[in-house]
């Protein structure tokens, strides 16, 4: 960073303008009713990945089932699951409760307020950090995310790529260096807030912005070439085949998926993937399921749906069938195989990624 991007901010004018904006403008959002370290912490782990509108119901509910921090300690796994489900991510939560309990045993279950102490906390990175130490506790500690590196990219003009890990150093410099002492709380909120609404990615309303006239950017007329992000990510193909099937009993038969990677833990129907650049079809899923599971199933002549889902380096395509099953499943496998054959009533209480959500809502309908 330029040192004399920097001493050309006034930063006690800045400060006042960027404050003054937020505490007139900011949203109503439901963990900024009190600065309870615990709710801010959800809050900023909810965010990752996720945006704020579709964060709040889940926020809600979460709280609502696990209102403190020993709730949330206490819990078990398939009960955060579900209360996570469709939030994506799913470590994030897994994360967060084993924090939550080393809190509980450590801290006699007051989250820490020290950064040793609280980075140290399994899931917390410099920004949760950050966020919890200056939103709840007051102290002048850096956050900074995607948003706020977007932010004084364009105030300072900054122009690495904040695609390298390396420069998130040069933003935390510039927080450190920009940031109220007498109330870092609404100034870190602030720089978050006025990248989501104002400072956007692709049309910044600069007109409208609070500290237009302390931006480097806005004042050479190059806000829309900032910031600088160099990194492509692959995305990664995979073609599955997935079935609803059902016994005589009208069961439907689900799989735990594996402990680890993607998606651990949760639930979902018998999954087959297939090379993507040949036609898989339901004979191959049926010879599949039966060398897996050691029983015969039919599926339908057809598919009934085709579910397309993006992670952020995959791209799945589910083609969905449904089916009966011939052969009983023998208890054995079922162990091994993390199968279980469940009522639609059970199914309710058992977290299921999102595409496999769509996968019964199309199947129902």
């Amino acid at each position: 960073m330029q040192k004399n991007n920097i001493q050309l901010i006034n930063i006690t004018s800045f400060q006042d303008d960027l404050i003054q904006w937020f505490e007139a403008e900011k949203r109503d959002l439901p963990w900024r009713e009190d600065q309870d370290p615990y709710k801010v912490w959800v809050s900023e782990i909810m965010l990752q990945q996720t945006r704020v509108d579709t964060v709040i119901p889940y926020f809600n509910r979460f709280i609502e089932s696990f209102p403190t921090l020993h709730h949330l300690a206490e819990a078990g796994e398939e009960e955060i699951l579900k209360a996570w489900e469709g939030l994506g991510y799913y470590s994030r939560v897994r994360n967060l409760q084993s924090a939550v309990r080393e809190v509980k045993a450590s801290y006699n279950g007051v989250v820490p307020n020290s950064p040793e102490e609280i980075i140290s906390l399994k899931g917390v990175g410099p920004y949760t950090a950050g966020a919890i130490l200056s939103i709840a506790y007051g102290i002048p500690e850096p956050a900074v995310d995607g948003n706020v590196m977007r932010v004084l990219s364009r105030i300072l003009l900054i122009k690495e790529d904040i695609a390298k890990p390396k420069t998130r150093k040069i933003f935390e410099d510039a927080v450190r260096a920009l940031i109220s002492h007498e109330n870092p709380s609404s100034f870190n909120q602030a720089l978050m807030e006025l990248g989501a609404l104002i400072c956007t990615p692709t049309s910044p309303s600069c007109m409208l912005c609070p500290v237009n006239e302390h931006c480097v950017a806005f004042a050479e007329g190059v806000q829309k070439e900032l910031p600088v992000k160099i990194k492509v990510t692959k995305v990664k193909k995979v073609k599955l085949i997935s079935a609803i099937i059902k016994n005589n009993k009208g069961e439907i038969l689900v799989q735990k998926r594996p402990d680890q990677g993607l998606l651990a833990g949760l639930w979902e129907f018998p999954s087959f993937s297939f090379d993507d650049k040949k036609t898989a079809t339901k004979d191959m899923y049926e010879d599949a399921f039966a060398i897996t599971f050691n029983s015969r199933v039919q599926l339908q002549a057809s598919r009934f749906a085709e579910i397309p889902h993006v992670f952020s380096h995959l791209k799945w395509s589910i083609d969905a069938y449904e089916g009966m099953i011939f052969d009983e499943i023998s208890e054995e496998i079922l162990n091994s195989q993390r199968l279980r054959w469940v009522s639609e009533k059970e199914m309710k209480q058992l977290a299921f990624p999102v595409p496999y959500q769509k996968m019964f809502t199309e199947y129902r309908s």
